[in-house]
């Protein structure tokens, strides 16, 4: 019999909130991009992680950690 083994996530999802803790939308990121779904709406919008690194580095400001 083989060992048990962690299945790792297939997206990673996180919940957009407001100054009031209102949703405002959801992000998930996935291998093959970013999708991006406001409140109240059943689909996605994305764009894939090549596009996103290529807006990042155009419009996106650098950070310290």
């Amino acid at each position: 019999m083989g060992r048990n083994n962690f299945r790792p996530q297939k997206f990673y999802d996180c919940e957009i909130v407001d100054e009031s803790n209102l949703l405002v939308g959801k992000i998930r990121v996935k291998p093959s991009g970013i999708l991006w779904s406001p409140k109240g709406r059943h689909g996605w919008w994305g764009v894939s992680l090549q596009e996103f690194a290529s807006y990042m580095k155009e419009k996106g400001k650098k950070k310290k950690k």
